[in-house]
């Protein structure tokens, strides 16, 4: 073999594809960057696909005898075999081109060297630090501004790593004072605030230092300080002067056209009446109609109520969303249906005031998102309808998107559809593999396979910069993670069935010795046991010298109370075991 060279090109070749021998199996692996010399485009960047090892000196029937211990096996000649796809090469103008013309049999195969494949893939640009490329000591950047403008989602199953991914990608625009809104509803987010201290030995790998980002985190929660104690303040929205429109965000779709007309008549009432009203008045006034529908629309209005979220000292969208600043609504103890009408609220005045240009251009977050943007057929929420707008029209007035799942399939295509970046990590449902070839540009069929293969913490990441899609090792948290699992067997079972150990106990009343099991002290058998010789006991007392005669005279009442509570005794004395499953007498 050619020195340097990992490999020769041999046999039927293509423009698109071609198959190379191996001089070293150890010197190269699936997923692998090569390079080769096109006598037209120049260098020419390819990555391995496959890679197969074989022999033709070791024969069927050889392997029969080896297996039988008949014989050894040998010296043999293996041949290692890998097949390469083309990724291209950049031209004087920067543009990805792919060869027009096969590649020469017997050409060199070199392994790729760092600049061209930053170069190919186009890595050089980017701000956001979001690891290594999968196999090489390659940083991976992506650019902020496509993130936020062109929105992203990061999908993978249960476990992969999506909260962990996000939870990096918010460190660094938080780096770069990006406003974020992240929607929380499990409080995973809240540990942005502090350093750190579980990975410090992979620090060094990827390049980065332990940090947290109290002085730019504020935790906000709907419910109380009692079921979020970690929360910085309460997060409420505005009951004044409430108005139809606001009424169609609180309540879901199965309000009914007659149930508004009786809310809309309450309204305009108290607008003409009154300069400020609250939300007991627009009940009072609903209360005034004569229609038997207002009670159905008084029960809404009162569960709204009894939520406590309505507030004269509402939490504002420019309070929220500042500059270089992280807001997190910890849903944590929030009913679901109360989510999705505060995300429809919240969602509905952060859109407005970007239209209006009153807060910074700023990214909002949405973890578990099939709940709050369903696909249709998996139910409908309130909060549909904004996220769809934010999802197609949001990059015009600079609010960005993130959207977290692990359910593909269930979350709105409209919304993946937008979502130019995609961060996809292990998925293995049929149905989110096939949402995922379907719904997102740049993912075939064939890659399918590789996602199914990921390992955790690695993700592969699609984006319209980036030429094809790369495995990326994404990087350690700057902060703590707050969505790991919490254990449930804290230390390891061990003896898990009770040793029964036989000892000989004395009978007073046989002379004689029985044998009885030492049964465990909280067993359920050992408590029936102990039960009917407590009982027994009682029933046969112990025989004891009678008293001299002047001390055994007995009054008459004595002797007739005697019977009465022998018979009590020996109702009392009937065993649990007869109590649980009856008596076998008929």
């Amino acid at each position: 073999m050619v020195k340097d060279s990992i490999g020769v090109i041999f046999g039927k070749t293509e423009s698109l594809n071609f198959m190379f021998a191996v001089s070293d199996s150890s010197a190269i692996k699936k997923s692998d960057y090569i390079k080769v010399w096109h006598e037209s485009d120049g260098w020419t960047l390819a990555q391995v696909s496959t890679i197969t090892r074989s022999s033709e000196d070791f024969s069927i029937k050889e392997a029969v005898d080896v297996a039988g211990g008949s014989s050894k096996v040998g010296d043999m000649e293996e041949r290692v075999i890998a097949q390469a796809a083309v990724i291209g090469s950049r031209d004087k103008e920067g543009l990805l081109r792919m060869p027009k013309s096969p590649f020469s049999p017997g050409d060199k195969v070199f392994r790729a060297d760092e600049p061209l494949i930053k170069q190919t893939l186009g890595l050089m640009r980017g701000d956001v630090y979001i690891g290594l490329l999968d196999g090489q000591n390659i940083h991976v950047h992506l650019d902020a501004n496509n993130l936020v403008q062109k929105h992203c989602s990061i999908l993978a199953k249960t476990g992969a790593g999506k909260s962990y991914t996000s939870g990096v990608i918010l460190e660094e625009l938080l780096d770069k004072n990006v406003p974020l809104l992240i929607i929380d509803p499990h409080g995973e987010y809240a540990t942005l605030r502090l350093p750190n201290e579980d990975k410090t030995s992979s620090f060094e790998r990827y390049g980065i230092s332990s940090k947290g980002y109290a002085t730019q985190v504020t935790v906000y929660t709907p419910a109380n300080k009692v079921l979020n104690p970690n929360a910085d303040m309460l997060f409420r929205l505005n009951g004044t002067n409430l108005g139809i429109k606001d009424f169609m965000q609180f309540f879901s779709e199965d309000h009914s056209q007659n149930q508004n007309g009786i809310l809309f008549e309450a309204v305009s009432k108290l607008k003409a009446e009154k300069q400020t009203y609250m939300i007991d008045d627009i009940i009072f006034e609903v209360g005034q109609n004569k229609s038997k529908i207002k009670w159905n629309v008084i029960s809404k209005l009162e569960a709204l109520r009894e939520t406590g979220i309505l507030s004269d000292k509402a939490t504002t969208v420019g309070e929220l969303v500042q500059e270089g600043r992280a807001s997190i609504i910890d849903m944590k103890g929030v009913d679901p249906n109360l989510q999705s009408m505060i995300v429809a609220k919240l969602c509905s005045d952060l859109f407005e005031a970007r239209k209006l240009n009153t807060v910074p251009p700023c990214m909002l977050v949405l973890e578990e998102a099939h709940n709050f943007c369903p696909e249709k057929g998996f139910g409908g929420t309130v909060s549909s309808d904004i996220l769809r707008t934010i999802a197609s029209e949001g990059r015009k007035f600079g609010l960005g998107l993130l959207v977290v799942s692990q359910r593909p399939a269930r979350v709105d295509k409209n919304i993946l559809s937008q979502c130019n970046t995609q961060i996809i990590m292990k998925v293995t449902n049929p149905n989110d593999l096939k949402a995922i070839s379907k719904g997102l540009e740049g993912i075939s069929a064939g890659v399918e396979d590789d996602i199914k293969s990921l390992s955790p913490g690695v993700a592969m990441i699609v984006s319209n910069y980036i030429e094809r899609p790369v495995l990326v090792d994404i990087r350690v948290r700057k902060s703590r993670h707050g969505g790991a699992s919490v254990p449930v067997v804290k230390t390891p079972i061990a003896d898990a069935k009770p040793v029964v150990e036989y000892k000989k106990e004395p009978v007073p009343a046989q002379g004689k010795e029985q044998t009885t099991p030492a049964l465990p002290s909280d067993s359920i058998i050992s408590k029936i046991f102990q039960v009917q010789t407590t009982k027994q006991s009682r029933e046969r007392p112990e025989k004891k010298k009678e008293p001299p005669e002047e001390h055994h005279e007995e009054s008459h009442e004595e002797q007739t109370e005697k019977p009465a509570q022998k018979k009590q005794k020996i109702k009392r004395g009937v065993s649990l075991i007869t109590k649980m499953f009856g008596s076998r007498k008929k």
